[in-house]
């Protein structure tokens, strides 16, 4: 196997790859559903944020021991590799190629266009979009969908033309999104201590809208919603190949990111709950407080902020999502791999592999809207391809935990039993949260899941170690 992605990142950029990839997206999208999910009980969804946190936490410090183990072409793919075995390895890269990665980042490009135009409709109330805002214009309008697609075919040819500003995009957007997470954690608590809102939010729950369901295990299924907002910390691993001194420099970037994440998400939390009521946030989401604390104007250039920070996550998962069909490619695997295996002399890039990424990044899209969005496609093979994808990494997860504690021995008991146990049972909770939150939906998932993995073992073609 020969690489030939050169290194090109130090360990600033890896840090920001991981804070940038997670922090940014779900803490803002996914906030409003937590509490809707505890039936507007704050404290039980501040809960969800710490165990979902602690998850987080375990996993990482885990697969950071393994980051300094083992380093290949691609960090999650080489340790499934080494820990179970090459077909794992295998299975790994492609449902990374084929189903986590693509679903995430078709996700992510909604997102930033959303609150794009939330953010342009807040200065402008009238501007003209085809359907007004208060009907859902800025998140199901033709308008938003068409800059979804515009944030994802520019994200690709910034990482395809240009790794290295990408890698400068990722660095910027990072700082800038912990403005108004910093701005919030502040400015909320003390809106919150002087008009009393953090006392009784803790107290008193929101009111749901009349049909609201409450889930009938609320902290499991809030748990399950913070699973998107912790997740993509394990996608810097993508880059491993191309970070200098990745043995050592992956390792911190894991952890030291991965405690700015959670100290990020319960300070911003907090200061949201400070910045307004639960029935605010349930009903406007946490870009209302935003307002409340800062005024109209501030407000605005914050949520400008929230967007240009969603913007940041896209480019970070574009940026893991090119790189998964090479990383088969470069071991001889999967479809065609002296096609996807090709990088660009210039560039340094795999662009056929980039190429396949922006393709069934784009369906993943197509069906996000139909069936998440816009509810025209209803019934069968209905599923939350924000969540669920995340969970079967976790699934995934399992056998090369339990390979690694049978395995290494020549590590001390922490990194070899303790925290990989935890590890072990975290991603055990969060596969159970995800039972109970998505009920039936889940086999509508397992089976496209089952269908898409059939076809990625089907195509296969590598029957021994290659010699390239």
């Amino acid at each position: 196997m020969e690489n030939k992605l050169q290194r090109k990142y130090g360990l600033f950029t890896a840090i920001c790859m991981v804070v940038g990839i997670v922090v940014g997206s779900g803490i803002f999208f996914k906030a409003q559903t937590i509490l809707e999910k505890t039936g507007g009980d704050m404290p039980l969804g501040i809960l969800a944020w710490l165990i979902g946190g602690a998850i987080m936490l375990v996993c990482l410090l885990t697969f950071s021991f393994m980051g300094q183990k083992y380093e290949r072409v691609n960090g999650l793919v080489d340790y499934a590799e080494a820990t179970v075995g090459r077909k794992y390895g295998y299975m790994m890269g492609w449902f990374s190629a084929t189903i986590y990665f693509p679903g995430m980042t078709s996700a992510l490009a909604w997102l930033t266009a959303r609150y794009t135009l939330e953010f342009i409709v807040s200065v402008n109330p009238d501007f003209p979009l085809l359907i007004p805002a208060s009907q859902g214009g800025c998140i199901v309008g033709p308008e938003c969908i068409a800059l979804a697609l515009f944030y994802l075919v520019l994200t690709f040819f910034v990482n395809i033309l240009s790794p290295k500003l990408a890698g400068k995009l990722q660095t910027s957007t990072t700082v800038i999104k912990l403005i108004p997470l910093a701005a919030m954690a502040v400015g909320g608590v003390i809106y919150g201590l002087t008009s009393g809102n953090l006392a009784n939010n803790f107290t008193t729950p929101a009111i749901l809208n009349e049909g609201t369901e409450v889930a009938a295990f609320p902290l499991f299924t809030a748990v399950c919603a913070t699973a998107f907002a912790y997740e993509g910390w394990i996608i810097a691993t993508s880059i491993n190949a191309e970070i200098k001194d990745s043995k050592r420099n992956l390792p911190k970037a894991l952890t030291i990111g991965g405690i700015v994440i959670i100290c990020a998400y319960l300070l911003y939390y907090i200061g949201v709950c400070g910045g307004s009521t639960n029935q605010e946030l349930y009903e406007g989401g946490t870009t209302v407080a935003f307002s409340n604390v800062f005024g109209n104007v501030m407000g605005n250039v914050l949520k400008l902020f929230v967007a240009i920070s969603c913007l940041g996550t896209t480019n970070g998962l574009m940026l893991g999502c090119t790189r998964c069909m090479y990383s088969l490619a470069a071991r001889g695997e999967g479809i065609a791999p002296e096609t996807f295996d090709q990088v660009d002399k210039k560039t340094n890039m795999p662009p056929n592999s980039g190429a396949f990424a922006l393709m069934v990044t784009a369906i993943w899209f197509v069906y996000f809207y139909l069936s998440n969005l816009a509810g025209t496609w209803k019934g069968a093979f209905v599923f939350d391809s924000t969540e669920l994808p995340i969970i079967t990494i976790y699934l995934m997860y399992l056998p090369m935990l339990i390979q690694w504690m049978r395995k290494e021995k020549g590590v001390s008991a922490m990194r070899r039993f303790v925290l990989p146990s935890l590890a072990f049972c975290g991603s055990v909770f969060m596969v159970i949260a995800c039972a109970f939150s998505h009920g039936f939906s889940c086999v509508w998932y397992l089976i496209v899941f089952a269908v898409v993995m059939a076809i990625g073992w089907l195509l296969d073609r590598k029957k021994k170690p290659a010699s390239h």
